[in-house]
């Protein structure tokens, strides 16, 4: 390893990495390889998770400290998205990987936000930073892609077409802004279990879900590019949102009570459990999040606006 890239003992790099809902998520058949074909429309949150790489004494590795709502549940060993992701900057920086990384969780862990893809996207860019590798963002981008399907997301941002296995990215043509309000489960979904859900549904019925078509999407992206609110809320979709509630019933009644409270399109973000719900303002957003509180039909509520940048350091 190349000691005189090491950093100094008393540097430190904050990055911000956004959580995401899916506009569109959109499943395709199985394929030999265990993965699904997707065509998923990212738009990135002003909810956020901030991770903090400092240098650490030479020969001490990596290590993973975690704050926030249900810290508890986050790995802090090497199944931790963002401890691979410091190896992975370590070994293209031809560094040893010595470095503390600290975790503020803004995201909801295990909500089908992509909080701990956004960990990463945050780590890749923060070591990058510390150990001044010089990586460029189409070299994020690439480790990003090695890493998980949404973590190149969360280094791009705003809002964009995945394709692939989503992580295929092109940026999408955006105007105004989205304003959401968030029901979050303290029981979470894990992305493998609800993915499973899916193809035994598939299975059950003997069909063969068609190749997701980004042409499929083109009245959604009229929308965005409109800055319709009103029509993207009708235009909503989550391939996975059944096998979701088939999995967490109870949600059901949480997106229910959204409607009720005019909500422009309620969907299960990605995986689950957390409810989105387009709202027409942001005082509309806290009035969808009031309705879940006083309905007791959500752990926690959040409200957020749409179209945030990717992955910055702070």
């Amino acid at each position: 390893m190349n000691a005189h890239l090491s950093a100094a003992p008393d540097l430190a790099v904050t990055v911000r990495a956004p959580g995401k809902v899916n506009l569109s998520l959109r499943v395709g058949p199985v394929q030999p390889d265990g993965y699904h074909p997707l065509v998923n429309i990212f738009q990135a949150l002003s909810v956020h998770e901030d991770v903090t790489a400092s240098a650490a004494p030479v020969g001490a590795g990596i290590s993973i400290q975690v704050r926030g709502q249900h810290a508890e549940r986050v790995p802090v060993d090497d199944t931790n998205l963002a401890w691979r992701a410091a190896e992975l900057v370590a070994e293209r920086a031809g560094v040893d990987p010595d470095v503390r990384l600290r975790l503020d969780k803004g995201v909801p862990v295990a909500g089908g936000m992509a909080g701990g893809s956004a960990d990463a996207a945050a780590a890749l860019l923060a070591c990058s930073t510390l150990w001044d590798a010089g990586l460029d963002r189409d070299d994020l981008l690439d480790l990003g892609g090695r890493l998980g399907a949404d973590v190149p997301f969360a280094l791009l941002g705003h809002t964009a077409v995945g394709t692939g296995r989503g992580d295929l990215l092109t940026p999408a043509l955006v105007r105004g802004e989205y304003c959401w309000a968030l029901a979050v489960n303290d029981d979470g979904l894990s992305t493998a279990r609800v993915f499973r859900a899916f193809d035994d549904r598939v299975a059950e019925r003997g069909e063969v879900p068609p190749e997701p078509e980004l042409d499929d999407e083109a009245p959604l992206m009229q929308a965005l590019r409109a800055g319709d609110p009103a029509r993207l809320g009708e235009l909503l979709h989550n391939d996975l949102q059944e096998p979701a509630l088939a999995l967490a019933p109870h949600l059901r009644l949480t997106m229910e009570v959204a409607r009720d409270a005019g909500a422009l399109g309620v969907v299960v973000s990605g995986s689950g459990p957390t409810v989105a719900a387009l709202a027409r303002s942001r005082q509309h957003a806290l009035a969808i999040a009031a309705s879940w509180t006083a309905s007791g039909t959500a752990d926690a509520v959040l409200t957020a606006t749409g179209n945030a940048p990717g992955a910055r350091v702070v």
